[in-house]
């Protein structure tokens, strides 16, 4: 999946390949010639410095490299006037991974593992290497965000389940009708939302009539841990024949506690990472 930067103001793509996030060198070489920016990709890639570079992190990190090729174009080749190195050729000579070439006149161009991508941004321009590395932190502390809140999500739907099994199990008679079941299930997922929250779903609703989704769809991280955790209390609380008006007091409390200690703890890693 592809993802922008603005690095100083200009727009610099990543896309994902693996469990890395790799930096598109074409639009860095827009900074140094905006009509042929392979011509600057390629220029570097010719360099003898650049090549030591790009190699020596093929042979640390690729475990299919091709060894022996690369050590004969360092030996016969790299270093004369005439040594040429395009990210196609070195692709297809050494079995790289390290950069990935554009496919064909309307590819989206060049992209390159950061390790690599920095080093280039190097040689286009050292400041803008700086801007880069403080907006390609950025962009990885938003997305290691983004999979921390979707886990505390699936988590909470994890343990709603285990909630509504209890529920099921304690609190729906045979006698109740189709409406009244669902009564009994909302009323268990307001209960949670009353004492997280400090209001149901539909008073949310109310509030923000222009939002898609519910009131957990825009809780934040640790308030979908707090409500997992509430989850499966509730559930062992039902489980338990524990009165409503009992659990909701529990809960409440659980809530309280819980959200002060994480908010604690959030806020002393920031001062840490200052």
């Amino acid at each position: 999946m592809k993802k922008k930067m603005i690095v100083n103001g200009v727009e610099v793509s990543t896309r994902n390949k693996g469990n890395a996030l790799y930096i598109s060198l074409t639009d860095i070489a827009r900074l140094k010639n905006i009509e042929d920016p392979s011509d600057v990709i390629k220029k570097w890639m010719s360099n003898r410095d650049s090549f030591d570079f790009y190699g020596l992190w093929e042979e640390l990190f690729n475990p299919d490299f091709n060894s022996a090729e690369f050590s004969r174009i360092k030996v016969k080749e790299s270093g004369y006037n005439a040594f040429t190195m395009s990210p196609t050729q070195w692709k297809k000579r050494v079995n790289a991974i390290g950069i990935i070439p554009g496919a064909g006149k309307y590819s989206e161009g060049t992209f390159a593992h950061p390790d690599i991508a920095m080093e280039f941004a190097s040689w286009i321009d050292t400041s803008f290497k700086l801007y880069l590395i403080k907006e390609f932190q950025r962009l990885k502390v938003k997305e290691r965000e983004q999979l921390e809140w979707d886990a505390k999500r699936e988590l909470s739907k994890i343990n709603y389940r285990i909630q509504t099994d209890a529920i099921k199990t304690n609190l729906i008679v045979p006698t109740l009708t189709p409406k009244q079941i669902n009564f009994v299930y909302a009323s268990e997922g307001d209960r949670l939302n009353v004492c997280l929250f400090g209001k149901t779903a539909a008073e949310w609703r109310e509030e923000n009539p222009d939002q898609k989704g519910n009131v957990r769809d825009y809780a934040n991280i640790q308030q979908l841990l707090v409500i997992a955790n509430m989850e499966s209390y509730n559930a062992a609380m039902i489980n338990e024949g524990i009165k409503p008006e009992e659990r909701t007091k529990k809960l409440n409390d659980m809530a309280r506690h819980q959200m002060h200690v994480l908010l604690q703890s959030s806020s002393k890693l920031l001062l840490e990472n200052k």
